[in-house]
């Protein structure tokens, strides 16, 4: 549907991902604490974020918005090697790409972040997260693993 390999999608999706795992909590936590705004504006801008170091962006967002550290621990919990938040970063990039048009993409991340598949794509001891795009995508659309 979207223009494959957005970087600014990328760039918003690794953030988020980044946040999430730096303040141990959800990725649907971690864009409710941005809010959409904020998200809007991560992703508008996200050629120019991306110049600094990203552990200094997520300091930046995670201070503006307050984000308080949680209890998810979905590294701490994983019993294989962790994928990186690059890589994690991708696979959301990839499913709202699939799933939601140019136009949509700030909808299309929020509705990704807030639905089932957050959990699922955060569960590093199931193979999920590393399954086809087109397979993962399919998941989405009928509102289950296939």
């Amino acid at each position: 549907m979207g223009t494959k390999n957005n970087s600014n999608l990328f760039y918003t999706c690794s953030l988020i991902e980044y946040i999430g795992r730096k303040k141990k909590r959800t990725r649907r936590e971690v864009i409710d604490f941005l809010g959409k705004d904020t998200v809007k504006r991560i992703y508008d801008y996200a050629d120019i974020f991306h110049c600094e170091p990203i552990e200094k962006v997520a300091s930046e967002f995670m201070d503006e918005s307050q984000i308080k550290e949680g209890t998810f621990d979905n590294e701490g919990e994983c019993k294989y090697r962790i994928p990186d938040y690059w890589t994690i970063g991708e696979v959301y990039e990839r499913l709202i790409e699939d799933c939601y048009s140019d136009d949509d993409i700030v909808d299309g991340i929020w509705m990704v972040y807030h639905s089932w598949i957050d959990e699922s794509i955060s569960d590093y001891n199931t193979d999920f997260y590393y399954q086809p795009r087109d397979y993962i995508a399919a998941c989405y659309r009928n509102d289950t693993i296939l």
